[in-house]
């Protein structure tokens, strides 16, 4: 719809105006609107003229992306997926690589985002929505421009120069004093559905004539002045446009024309001269001025408010069944990719098409990166905008389990040792007398012991492995539903491998153990008898936790390593909010503003305990009284314990939360707060996207103070005294906040409506009824154990092993035969607990990763068409500790390359790459920027590069490489 009633007129016209004027240049960011362009509208003589405007320099990409995505509630994996993806167009199509961003929309600026630009080889990264009153602060004192070491540990090996914008932030201002009509948008505002017939838009601004000219250039000039007194050079960065702009750029040059000539002709008069430009002319124009200039440090500049009322903290939550989902499909895709990549390499020969296969695994990196737009996994778009997304992200997924079932299907059946399947489903059958399949992929480089569930008709079952041993299972009554029940299957599976399970009907043997279920009483809250206290232990070998019997609650948990016992109370409460603009400030998809304190919600707690010998699960139902029949809260807590000869660290150390939170009433905000004893000092520690923490101490503000603490947890936080630390972990983003010493609340669910006039005409009041289901992992121990824990249990939790199922043909097949280890490759790839295996995939991209060559064989115009490379892996490797954070952990980490990957062929070749895959490292060459730290200026170059395939990985590196392995 938005191709049809601007983005596409947007390239055509302005790639006419372009040529049309030598002056002229323009820039642009989302790939994924150009490519729609390219591919379905752009003609044969518009692909050439791009192609010239681009070598002229009269038409340059920023940031490239396929979107500019979100900086909040984003994974880093994510955004170097947009990133790498709209990159790998752009420099396959036309050589062409983007070293500027225009990060001027996200909600707030995240430390990851300047590491991630430097790491792809920008030179500069440019930023806008930041708190206003640091903003004013920094204006005043010319402090908007600085250099950044977004991280602590690779700091100034991968700082970059940023530039924050003024407070009239990206849009032109479009105030005349000599007119009441609006002035520098002469095509007017985009209309949906459909383009106006006439040509005529709405809000067109004053045309520029002989009469007003000069009226214009004095309004201009004025603002290009007041600007100018906020930064340290002479250049002023005038952005020209806006949100859905130039989609008529002819009328729009054709005016920007006139003033720019008249300007520069009265250049003496006016003191100023104007010239058009593109971000690299602004950025190139002040390196050459050679300042010296201050450093920024870690410090994100989350969250972001512009003006006291309105704290952009409402978006970390909003729409959460989107943001769920949007993380599922990245995990599959991360789990698809490896298994393509060692079926590829494993079985050449092998029946599953590669080249349907690739577009299968095409479709969801596009669904995935597109959801990272900064109105998309933000919840800040309309329920309409919000479908799209969750329609191309379940396409995606389905296409990809599709996939993963045919090569489980082609190596099984290719095996020809007697089982054939009937068929690879990717949810089970659920038929109460077949024997079913269970096929269980293990995406991480690490070995993983873990359990699986597995929805199954009745109790009565038994599991076995591919050897015929027996598997330990639990059965029990499901949370979900009254007719089915949850199968739990200990899975104990080696890095990027996957192992069989099999499911039997009652045969005589029961094997899983069945879970027996105790109901206690409901209890009122309001009565409860405060004094006396009737508290029952679940225990594991790591924790003892008592519930109270008097509330139902959780009462304490004790650490068994270190006997200690820390006082853990949760409840669930509601932020009331305001839906009536007349009465005050309102919440909506991006803001946060509760009237008051969060009020409980519930009067009475029923609690079921299902316990075994493999798990129990504590299941608390919240009422909003005695007599209530229904629940809109429930918390399902999962303790586990490991039989000998399995590795149970993390699954003993890991408390499973699993909160049912809807429909909520109306204009609510549902919170989940945990209080402890420990002394907190109220200080929070959150993630910026998964890749680094920030310390958060609460802040108080004459407005607003609830809102403006609540900040992003993307997949971790954690709050801590002297000696203790409790460690939330979590399968997508929420807002959370320490509203108190020893507690920390995190924001589950939303449910909104207001009458401001642009939130209606928007659709974007958020009346979202929906039952959300998130899980949160909690840690709680000595800072040094939930050191050595929490990354890897982050990891494990966003890559949960993938389940597939399959029924065998034939009557009663026999146990099968078959490797104990049935990995798509035969040597499992694993690397140390320090180290992530962040990316294993075959991009498919045909450009050559010598520059060069590249530039020429697109001017020569033969770009190599047809079928995708499939020789080329890409590899990602990331150091997940910061310098000093651990004694061990914290080391750099020696790598040989070739062993690694010798389960997937010999490794013949490998370039390191830049991030995104598009520079060699070795003639990357960035920007230095002089700083007090650095005074002499000078290029930037790479660390160490890998000789003999040995590579030295060190704290919080993120290593990029393409490996090629001998033709087999």
């Amino acid at each position: 719809e938005s191709m049809h009633a601007y983005a596409a007129n947007v390239y055509t016209t302005v790639i006419e105006e372009l040529m049309k004027g030598k002056q002229r240049k323009f820039i642009a960011v989302e790939q994924e609107f150009f490519r729609l362009w390219w591919d379905m509208v752009a003609t044969d003589t518009q692909k050439q003229q791009v192609h010239q405007l681009l070598q002229e320099g009269r038409l340059e990409f920023v940031i490239g992306g396929q979107v500019m995505h979100d900086e909040a509630v984003t994974l880093i994996d994510d955004q170097i997926l947009q990133l790498t993806e709209g990159h790998g167009f752009l420099y396959e199509t036309f050589g062409f690589r983007p070293q500027f961003s225009w990060h001027v929309d996200p909600f707030g600026a995240s430390a990851t985002t300047p590491t991630l630009f430097a790491l792809a080889g920008f030179n500069a990264h440019l930023i806008s929505r930041i708190d206003y009153d640091l903003k004013a602060d920094m204006q005043k004192n010319k402090k908007l421009q600085f250099v950044w070491q977004g991280s602590p540990s690779l700091s100034d090996r991968q700082e970059i120069f940023t530039h924050v914008m003024d407070q009239y932030s990206y849009c032109t201002p479009s105030q005349l004093p000599f007119s009441n009509r609006s002035g520098f948008f002469w095509n007017g505002f985009a209309t949906f559905p459909d383009p106006p017939k006439d040509g005529v838009y709405p809000n067109m601004s004053l045309p520029v004539t002989d009469a007003n000219l000069h009226q214009y250039a004095q309004t201009m000039v004025a603002n290009i002045k007041e600007r100018a007194a906020w930064f340290r050079t002479g250049e002023v960065l005038w952005p020209w446009g806006c949100d859905k702009q130039f989609f008529n750029a002819s009328v729009q040059y054709s005016n920007m024309d006139l003033l720019v000539d008249y300007i520069n002709k009265h250049s003496a008069e006016f003191g100023v001269t104007v010239q058009y430009a593109t971000v690299s002319d602004y950025f190139q124009a002040i390196y050459s001025r050679n300042l010296t200039w201050e450093i920024r440090d870690s410090q994100d500049f989350l969250p972001y408010s512009t003006e006291p009322f309105q704290a952009w903290t409402g978006f970390y939550t909003s729409r959460s069944t989107l943001k769920g989902v949007a993380r599922r499909a990245s995990s599959l895709l991360y789990a698809g990719e490896s298994f393509f990549t060692q079926y590829v390499r494993k079985h050449p020969e092998g029946s599953v098409c590669k080249c349907k296969a690739l577009k299968q695994l095409q479709s969801l990196r596009w669904a995935v990166s597109e959801v990272q737009h900064h109105d998309g996994i933000t919840g800040t778009e309309s329920p309409k905008v919000k479908d799209m997304y969750m329609n191309n992200l379940m396409y995606g997924m389905f296409n990809v389990k599709k996939l993963m079932a045919s090569i489980i299907f082609d190596i099984n059946n290719a095996k020809k040792n007697g089982e054939v399947y009937s068929s690879v489903y990717t949810k089970g059958s659920g038929k109460p007398d077949v024997d079913q399949y269970v096929v269980v992929y293990n995406p991480l480089a690490w070995n993983i012991t873990t359990f699986v569930t597995v929805s199954v008709s009745n109790e009565a079952m038994s599991v076995y492995d591919e050897l015929g041993h027996s598997v330990p299972a639990q059965v029990q009554s499901s949370v979900e539903s009254q007719s089915t029940y949850d199968l739990y299957i200990l899975v104990a599976i080696s890095g990027l491998s996957y192992r069989k399970y099999i499911i039997k009907p009652l045969d005589g043997k029961q094997s899983a153990f069945i879970g027996s279920s105790i109901k206690y009483k409901r209890r009122d809250l309001t009565r409860a008898d405060q004094q006396s206290q009737h508290l029952f232990p679940v225990v594991n070998s790591c924790y003892q936790i008592l519930f109270d019997q008097n509330t139902n609650l959780m009462h304490s948990i004790t650490v068994r390593e270190t006997n200690q016992t820390v006082q853990f109370t949760q409840e669930f409460l509601e932020y009331h909010v305001n839906g009536d603009t007349k009465e005050g400030p309102i919440s909506d998809n991006y803001l946060f503003a509760p009237n008051a304190s969060a009020v409980p919600v519930s009067k009475a707690v029923g609690l079921e305990v299902m316990s075994g010998s493999l798990m129990t699960e504590i299941r608390q139902y919240f009422y909003s009284n005695v007599t209530s029949q229904d629940y809109i809260y429930a918390v399902y807590t999962r303790l586990y314990s490991v039989p000998e000869g399995y590795d149970g660290k993390l699954l003993c150390h890991r408390i499973e939360q699993e909160y049912s939170v809807g429909p909520l009433d109306l204009n609510r905000e549902a919170v989940l707060r945990t209080s402890t004893n420990l002394n907190t000092k109220q200080l929070l520690y959150t993630d910026n996207n998964g890749y680094q923490m920030q310390e958060r101490p609460f802040k108080a503000y004459v407005n607003n103070t609830v809102a403006r603490n609540y900040y992003p947890m993307v997949q971790t936080a954690y709050i801590e005294d002297d000696t203790t630390r409790l460690v939330l972990l979590a399968e997508r983003a929420h807002g959370v906040s320490s509203q108190g010493n020893g507690q920390v609340e995190v924001m589950l669910h939303r449910r909104l409506w207001n009458n401001l006039q642009w939130d209606l005409n928007n659709n974007l009041t958020l009346n979202d009824s929906s039952v959300v289901r998130p899980v949160i992992w909690l840690i709680l121990g000595s800072k040094a154990v939930t050191n050595n824990l929490y990354k890897t249990s982050g990891l494990a939790l966003e890559h949960r092993p993938v389940v597939m199922f399959g029924e065998l043909s034939g009557d009663k097949p026999k146990l099968p035969r078959g490797l104990q280890q049935n990995s798509v490759n035969d040597l499992p790839v694993t690397v140390p607990p320090n180290l992530h295996l962040q990316t294993l995939s075959i991009p498919g991209w045909r450009y050559s990763s010598n520059h060069a060559e590249q530039v020429r064989s697109i001017r020569m115009g033969k770009q190599k068409q047809g079928d995708a490379d499939f020789s080329r892996v890409l590899l990602r490797i990331r150091h997940l500790y910061e310098v000093g954070e651990g004694p061990v952990l914290s080391q750099p980490v020696v790598i040989d390359l070739k062993s690694l990957l010798k389960g997937l062929g010999s490794v013949v070749a490998v370039e390191e790459r830049s991030l995104t895959g598009t520079w060699d490292v070795n003639t990357l060459e960035r920007w230095k920027w002089k700083t007090a730290q650095y005074p002499g200026k000078r290029f930037f170059n790479r660390t160490e590069t890998s000789e003999d395939f040995i590579v030295t990985v060190h704290p919080k590196e993120i290593r990029t490489f393409f490996v090629y392995f001998q033709v087999q």
